[in-house]
């Protein structure tokens, strides 16, 4: 039988308190539409969807003639998979982690370290710090989507001060601030909206975190990259440990227009029906595919690194030789792809294809 490289995963749910809650979540809905046996609790809250091998979520292969049953399992036994520039760039391991948001309520005031910062405070504080690597990260809206990333200009901050004391604040965020404080009643963290940039977006639209950048999603679903980390350092907004001390001497304080906070997207020149984020960072890259209706067959073409493909809208079967057999692939399928492999779709769907594909651009 030929080796299977390209293969199905379920991937791991985090009912996070903040994440909408029944089927108002995008997270939960690709979950239903992926797998019809899984029941959608009305009043529990889907949060994140993880796609990748980070051992607190590491994905089930959903493919029984393979023996080992997780992505990690498969990956630490077929290394090659990974490609052999990324492979050898990081150790072996799948170097990105790759999600779906749906956000209910506002996420904690918080920065991720450099690389540098993680190694110290993950030797002195393993118990809040759990890794030793950096974690810059990528979201990309789906729905209009709510964020505070990195600080306003300086003026926008003295106007705000000078208008806000005390006084009428409908002029400025004044709704944002009173859900802030619904949601974090006496919450210190709810005045940072006057500190730091609101910024919108619209589907399609992406905002780029690197190391050290103060943000906070508010509300709105995305899909998320970001390196294979769990770290975190917060300062409000949040029931979990803050260590405010450690976020102040880390931040970037470089002030910018809230615009400069939205990352561009670059049409495929190859193919069209690619929009391609990559940001200034080795780790990961985020493909966007929007395959049109009028294209019945589209090839996936192979990049030199392992991929996670992500079906938002549409269904097609999906064929290539590293399968071994035909996929049917819906809304909320989730595809590990190894690295130089393609896969062929016949799309069955009359209005076309969304995909996000994360991968790594080295």
């Amino acid at each position: 039988m030929a080796e299977i490289r390209v293969f199905p995963l379920s991937c791991a749910v985090q009912n996070y308190s903040w994440g909408k809650v029944g089927l108002e979540s995008e997270v939960a809905k690709l979950v239903a539409t992926s797998d019809p046996l899984v029941q959608i609790q009305p009043d529990q809250p889907y949060a994140e969807l993880w796609m990748g091998a980070h051992p607190r979520g590491d994905a089930v292969i959903r493919d029984n003639r393979i023996p080992q049953k997780t992505l990690g399992q498969w990956i630490a036994d077929n290394p090659a998979c990974l490609g052999a520039k990324v492979k050898d760039a990081f150790q072996g391991r799948l170097p990105f982690l790759f999600k779906v948001l749906s956000v209910n309520t506002a996420l904690s005031i918080q920065a991720h370290p450099n690389k540098e910062l993680a190694a110290k405070l993950h030797t002195q504080f393993p118990e809040h710090y759990p890794d030793d690597n950096h974690k810059p990260e990528m979201a990309i809206a789906l729905t209009p989507f709510e964020g505070l990333c990195g600080f306003r200009p300086v003026e926008e901050i003295v106007s705000f001060l000078q208008t806000a004391e005390g006084k009428d604040t409908s002029g400025s965020n004044g709704d944002l601030l009173l859900r802030l404080h619904s949601q974090y009643p006496g919450d210190i963290g709810c005045f940072t909206i006057y500190f730091l940039n609101l910024v919108r977006l619209e589907p399609g639209e992406a905002m780029f975190l690197g190391a050290n950048e103060p943000h906070a999603y508010l509300q709105g679903d995305c899909v998320e990259c970001m390196a294979c980390s769990d770290n975190t350092v917060r300062a409000g907004l949040t029931p979990k440990f803050i260590d405010v001390l450690t976020l102040c001497e880390m931040l970037n304080y470089t002030p910018a227009p809230s615009s400069s906070k939205i990352f561009p997207a670059t049409q495929s020149q190859l193919d069209p029906s690619v929009y391609l984020y990559d940001p200034p960072v080795p780790d990961f890259a985020i493909m966007r595919i929007e395959i049109p209706a009028s294209i019945k067959l589209y090839l996936v073409s192979a990049v030199d690194s392992a991929s996670i493909l992500l079906v938002i809208q549409g269904t097609a079967v999906g064929t290539s030789t590293a399968a071994a057999s035909e996929m049917t692939l819906r809304r909320g399928s989730v595809l590990f792809i190894s690295a130089n492999e393609s896969i062929s779709l016949h799309l069955a769907s009359p209005d076309g294809m969304l995909l996000f594909r994360a991968c790594c651009l080295l």
